[in-house]
């Protein structure tokens, strides 16, 4: 496989900063929800609610951001992300009542549609075929490591203060956007964008966009990405509960797993997955780690003290990690010229997983405490026959 050199490293380095910062500003919130939701004297069904929020208009919007990400250059709409970003982790530092929570969460929202698809999209336009797989692969990393690292930082630096991983995310947030200005050059010429705006044909809603995509040739990609991103979402929602009212673990026990595990995970990502999918392809990559991570699923459930849960965090982490920059790979080579567009609708279904997993998973566990794992599982296990029966190796 092409090595990526030169300038593109460097690119690549800011793109990760970018996606990393705002991963991480997402999931930190999840160990102090509890103080802030009794804070308010809110329900515990909020937390949910909360977490998910989010999801919502990064629903919405991803698929418009793509595509006008094509016609008006990715670094635009990634600077602006970055700034919607900031002004809603801030907020949410000095929110004093639910409905600025909830503001704050559609904002990041709205942040995460206006990065991620022109994000994508912009290593499809500095990388060639053989380099895809690799670039990929580097920013599914700084995605992955952002989204599980969130939760043990946020905890850690609670111990400062409540409001403090809120107040780190913003001053996070404001250093991506400055390094954005000054160093991130725009990957479309002006010749690319006018094109792309001499395309433009009649706006669809956003509901005919999905139905479009479903009707599409990435239609089975797209379905993958939503299904991946529940998964994951909906470990992370409830491990932390079912370990606590299991075993009685510390918020300091959760904190490791989830570093520490994400460590491990996305660590052997960034040094195996480009390999594994030059090796076996992007198709069988994509079904070994479906099937792998419905089985460790249930395994969980059978693990029973504290480094036998952390081993199977980190290989769920792994394996999801892997997930990731096979499909983003497979569905970047299918895109050609629409790599906004591909990139957009992407983002859309990993919304729509955002959304469904923590919904989904706080709903069962206050059924059943295992049920969210094995709903997991059951899900997986059937994307996985899906994948098998519709993608040829």
């Amino acid at each position: 496989m092409s090595k990526i050199t030169g300038n593109n490293k460097k690119i690549l380095a800011i793109l990760m900063f970018n996606i990393f910062i705002v991963m991480v500003g997402v999931g930190l919130i999840t160990p102090i929800m509890p103080q802030l939701i009794v804070e308010f004297g809110a329900s515990g069904q909020s937390i949910g609610l909360l977490v998910a929020a989010y999801g919502i208009t990064q629903f919405l919007l991803s698929p418009q951001t793509g595509q006008m990400s094509d016609r008006y250059g990715r670094k635009t709409f990634i600077i602006a992300g970055a700034i919607v970003f900031a002004v809603a982790k801030f907020i949410f530092a000095i929110g004093d009542a639910l409905w600025m929570l909830y503001t704050s969460r559609l904002l990041e929202g709205v942040a995460a549609a206006l990065i991620v698809p022109p994000m994508v999209a912009y290593v499809a336009d500095i990388t060639t075929m053989e380099e895809r797989a690799k670039g990929n692969s580097l920013l599914a990393a700084a995605m992955s490591f952002g989204f599980v690292v969130g939760p043990g930082l946020g905890g850690f630096l609670a111990g400062y203060g409540t409001r403090m991983p809120l107040y780190a995310a913003t001053g996070a947030a404001i250093a991506a956007v400055i390094v954005s200005l000054v160093w991130l050059p725009e990957s479309l010429t002006k010749e690319q964008m006018k094109e792309a705006r001499s395309k433009v044909t009649k706006r669809e809603s956003f509901l005919q966009q999905y139905v479009k995509s479903l009707q599409s040739k990435y239609a089975m990609i797209f379905l993958l990405v939503m299904v991946m991103t529940f998964g994951l979402a909906n470990y992370e929602a409830v491990l932390g509960l079912y370990v606590t009212n299991r075993f009685h673990f510390t918020p300091q026990h959760i904190a490791v797993i989830l570093t520490a595990g994400a460590v491990i995970g996305v660590g052997m990502q960034a040094l195996l997955a480009a390999k594994a999918i030059k090796k076996f392809g992007e198709n069988k990559t994509i079904k070994g780690s479906l099937l792998f991570v419905s089985f460790a699923y249930v395994v969980l459930l059978f693990a029973n003290h504290f480094w036998s849960i952390f081993l199977v965090t980190s290989c769920i982490f792994f394996a999801s990690a892997m997930l990731r920059p096979a499909l983003h790979t497979k569905l970047s080579k299918m895109a050609g010229n629409e790599q906004g567009y591909a990139a957009g609708m992407n983002n859309a279904y990993i919304s729509i997983g955002n959304i469904l997993g923590p919904t989904l998973a706080g709903f069962l566990f206050d059924v059943n405490m295992f049920a969210p794992f094995l709903a997991g599982s059951c899900i997986l296990l059937a994307a996985y026959l899906m994948a098998l029966s519709k993608i040829r190796t």
